[in-house]
């Protein structure tokens, strides 16, 4: 596996996102399922696993640390903190945003547990509350890092004007943020700011959240696959953008690769600096998506790729209204 530098650490060029695991896109998988998961990446050479408290409701940690503890000196260890599960007047967990520092800490502290580790090697700010200054947020983990709770600190959908502010306070390691064909946001600042300040960039939903892999029926989504809300697979939106598809996947025969891998392939060619963590619940998956590092795509194709999927050929907000109300990220 290709290695990429994520801040002082060297890590495999591409990742694994741990969210699907437990979270977002239907029911959960059995535990079994998830450890053959974990073990065939980090058999594989992924050395980048990124987690969150958010996801499963600690759940994606608690799987993370049961079944890669073992193996901890292997791999780069990356979660998040400033949104997570709280229990409602119902007892019903729900996901709230708080980036206090006392929150911020505790939530710290039960990762730890969760995650079976005295350290946590890149820790981000998931998302940033706008209650709270971020520079207020940032201090926390700069205490953090002090303490040697974490390694270093990470930011999660900000725009490149929160990241200088986070900046100024300390050291931001990555800035996380979806990047892929059919979310370009982050060419609007945030990867020209993130070079300007040695700030590593990590992708995540790098294949368009399925959308790259083939053809979607969304009517068939769970009941609680976050898609659902996302305007791009409403039914109007999703028949303009599968339009897409059939030029976008002739390019992948031509390459001679899967849609996936030329997905993931394209990320690369982006920058050294750009990390994409796919995410899956398939070993066979997995083992698709690592396959894109031996990708090689020419600057015909990449233009090809750009010209035919971008922001102005894609219909729909990546975000509902609400979910847009809580990122940070510019906008076209």
């Amino acid at each position: 596996m290709q290695q990429r530098q994520l801040g002082p650490f060297s890590v495999s060029a591409i990742g694994l996102g741990c969210m699907n695991i437990c979270h977002a896109y239907g029911a959960p998988v059995s535990e079994q399922q998830a450890e053959r998961l974990l073990l065939a990446a980090l058999d594989a050479g992924v050395t980048h696993f990124d987690t969150a408290a958010l996801y499963g409701f600690g759940a994606s940690e608690t799987l993370v640390g049961k079944y890669l503890s073992h193996h901890r000196s292997k791999f780069t260890l990356a979660s998040k903190c400033g949104m997570t599960g709280v229990p409602n007047a119902d007892g019903v967990k729900v996901r709230v945003i708080d980036g206090r520092p006392e929150t911020i800490k505790a939530t710290c502290e039960a990762a730890l547990q969760r995650l079976q580790t005295d350290v946590i090697d890149l820790y981000y700010l998931h998302r940033w509350d706008k209650q709270v200054p971020i520079e207020d947020s940032v201090g926390a983990l700069g205490d953090l890092v002090r303490a040697g709770k974490i390694r270093s600190i990470g930011l999660s959908e900000v725009s490149a004007a929160t990241l200088r502010r986070a900046h100024a306070v300390h050291p931001v390691t990555a800035l996380q943020t979806e990047y892929s064909l059919w979310t370009r946001n982050p060419e609007i600042a945030v990867l020209d700011a993130c070079r300007e300040l040695g700030v590593a960039f990590v992708a995540f939903s790098p294949v368009a959240r399925g959308f790259l892999c083939g053809e979607l029926d969304v009517s068939a989504f769970d009941v609680k696959d976050i898609r659902r809300s996302m305007p791009r697979f409403a039914p109007d939106h999703y028949a303009a953008n599968r339009r897409l598809l059939p030029g976008y996947q002739a390019i992948a025969q031509e390459v001679g690769c899967t849609p996936a891998q030329l997905a993931i392939a394209w990320l690369l060619h982006r920058g050294d600096d750009i990390l994409p963590i796919p995410g899956t619940t398939s070993v066979d998956h997995l083992q698709d998506d690592l396959g894109a590092a031996s990708v090689r795509l020419g600057a015909d194709v990449m233009a090809r790729l750009d010209a035919l999927i971008n922001q102005h050929t894609v219909q729909g907000d990546r975000y509902n209204a609400q979910a847009n109300s809580e990122v940070d990220t510019e906008v076209f």
